[in-house]
C-alpha cells in the first residue's frame, strides 16, 4: 500500500535555546534545573578549575557554561549542539521547518495532516508573546553582559541555525522571534 509520509520539525532561536537548555539541564534554578546533573558537576568542576575559584558549587554559572560550550561542544548532548545537526540538514527534507515561536500558526494543518487532536506542542505557552517569555528575556538580560567575542564564537557555532529560519539577535525588538524579509 502506499503511505503518505509527512515530516515537519520544530525549530527555536539559537540564543533562547542556549538560555532554555541552561535553565532546564543545568542550573540550580528550583523551577526548572538540574536534569542534568553529572554534567553540571563536570561543567562547574572544569570551569571552576579553570577560574581558579575553590567552590564546591555543582552548577555553572551562565558564562562559565558558555565558555565550556565553546571548547567542549563535542562532549556534549543534543540539547546544546546546532539544530541543524541533529536534524541532518541539507541531507533530510522535510515539508515544514517552523519556527517554535510561530508554532501556533502552523499547529491546526499539521495536526489535520497528521490526523491527531492531541496538542503536540503544549510546553511552550501559547498565551503569552514569545518575546516575553522568561527564556527570551533572560536571554536579552544575561547575552548582553557577556564578552562580545565570546558572543562571536558562539553565534558561530550556531550561525547555521540563525540563517536557517533568519533568526533575530538578542539585541534585536522582536528578538527571540524570526525576521521577515
Amino acid at each position: 500500500s502506499d503511505v503518505l509520509q509527512f515530516s515537519f520539525v520544530v525549530v527555536r532561536n539559537p540564543w533562547t535555546r542556549l538560555v532554555s537548555g541552561f535553565r532546564d539541564k543545568l542550573s540550580n534554578e528550583t523551577t526548572q534545573g538540574r536534569s542534568f546533573p553529572g554534567l553540571a558537576n563536570v561543567i562547574a568542576r572544569e570551569m571552576n578549575k579553570i577560574d581558579n575559584i575553590a567552590s564546591e558549587n555543582h552548577h555553572p554559572t551562565f558564562n562559565q557554561y558558555l565558555r565550556w560550550l565553546v571548547d567542549n561542544l563535542k562532549r556534549t548532548n543534543d540539547h546544546f549542539t546546532p539544530q541543524h545537526r541533529t536534524l541532518c540538514i541539507p541531507s533530510a527534507s522535510y515539508d515544514y521547518i517552523i519556527p517554535l515561536e510561530y508554532s501556533d500558526h502552523f499547529i491546526d494543518d499539521i495536526e489535520q495532516k497528521i490526523d491527531t487532536s492531541e496538542r503536540m506542542l503544549g510546553s511552550y505557552d501559547h498565551s503569552s508573546d514569545p518575546r516575553k517569555q522568561t527564556s527570551a528575556l533572560r536571554a536579552k538580560e544575561w547575552l548582553s553582559r557577556e564578552n562580545p567575542s565570546l558572543i562571536e564564537k558562539l553565534y558561530k557555532i550556531f550561525e547555521a541555525d540563525f540563517i536557517l529560519m533568519n533568526y533575530s539577535n538578542f539585541s534585536h525588538p522582536d528578538f527571540p522571534l524570526p525576521l521577515h524579509t
